[in-house]
């Protein structure tokens, strides 16, 4: 196939994702010159990243945060999970669209708006876009100390971050919002991205099934190309027991928060998310697809807020 022929636009992004359009190779290279060393032709004779090398990864995706979204200090531990900017932008705008829907289809935006991020990580990702994009304020949480410093000296390091996001440590591993809100605290919004798997055999067995799927390679023990350690990849009983453990507890938390929200990978966990959050009488749920490349996903967002409830939290906080 040749390159006249492929897909300009990536049209399972959000409208408002600024990577909807092929990536702009000699602009990334201009802000990140190592990259170059990483870029080559793929099977269509078209210039193209190497995505099985993580190394090239993570410059392509600082290239990105550098040149569409102007943060140029984007320094973490190579150890810690590199995150696809174009994927994690896509769940802020829909999310943002969430928001937009009892606000008369206007998307609400500044510091009016304050969003908790369940598991920050060391990256600090979703903050990034969510405050550069909207201006959000941003509570950014995580269980391990070492992504807190991370995401603080990234935050520290971007002028357009600093008084926007505030990280904080969680220090139980079985909370997910007790010690990170106050029982008085209000907040309009919370994210999640959740640990996929359930052990590290598990994420090993993932990570080379995408390396060979990438490369055609078979190995035994994977690099994953977009790193990560423990606590950001695994939990124990997985992406559906994180997740139902942040709706029992969201539920005891109901009245400081507008909308929760998280990411759900598996399919096949949709119905027991379901009828948990019909036992935990949740108001009003939404189930919001997004697609990156071949893979697909959706966010669940629930609140308890009745709809004169909704009205109310609006009109006196945005």
């Amino acid at each position: 196939m040749s390159s006249e022929k492929k897909p300009k636009e990536k049209a399972r992004l959000h409208v408002r994702n600024k990577n909807r359009e092929r990536y702009d190779l000699e602009a990334l290279k201009t802000v990140q010159p190592e990259l170059k060393g990483f870029i080559k032709p793929n099977k269509f004779g078209v210039e193209s990243i190497d995505f099985s090398n993580p190394r090239a990864v993570k410059l392509l995706n600082k290239a990105l945060l550098n040149h569409y979204y102007g943060i140029e200090n984007w320094e973490f531990p190579d150890e810690n999970l590199c995150p696809p900017i174009p994927g994690r932008a896509d769940y802020i705008h829909h999310i943002a669209d969430v928001l937009g829907d009892t606000n008369a289809g206007n998307v609400p935006s500044g510091n009016k708006i304050t969003c908790l991020e369940i598991g920050v990580g060391a990256s600090c990702i979703y903050p990034i876009i969510g405050v550069t994009e909207y201006g959000w304020n941003f509570i950014g949480s995580d269980i391990d100390p070492k992504s807190i410093v991370s995401a603080k000296h990234i935050v520290n390091s971007n002028p357009s971050l600093k008084g926007k996001v505030e990280c904080r440590l969680q220090k139980s591993a079985r909370d997910i919002f007790r010690g990170i809100l106050s029982p008085d605290e209000k907040i309009d919004l919370v994210i999640c991205n959740p640990p996929f798997h359930s052990s590290m055999e598990e994420a090993q067995k993932g990570s080379r099934r995408k390396i060979k799927n990438l490369s055609g390679k078979k190995v035994k023990t994977p690099k994953l190309n977009f790193s990560g350690i423990g606590n950001e990849l695994i939990y124990d009983g997985g992406e559906a027991r994180f997740i139902e453990n942040m709706i029992w507890e969201s539920r005891k938390f109901n009245k400081n928060c507008y909308l929760f929200s998280t990411l759900v990978s598996k399919e096949s966990n949709l119905r027991r998310i379901y009828k948990l959050l019909e036992k935990v009488e949740a108001h009003s749920i939404k189930t919001i697809p997004m697609g990156t490349g071949n893979k697909s996903s959706r966010i669940i967002a629930w609140t308890f807020f009745s709809e004169e409830a909704q009205k109310e939290w609006v009109a006196s906080r945005w």
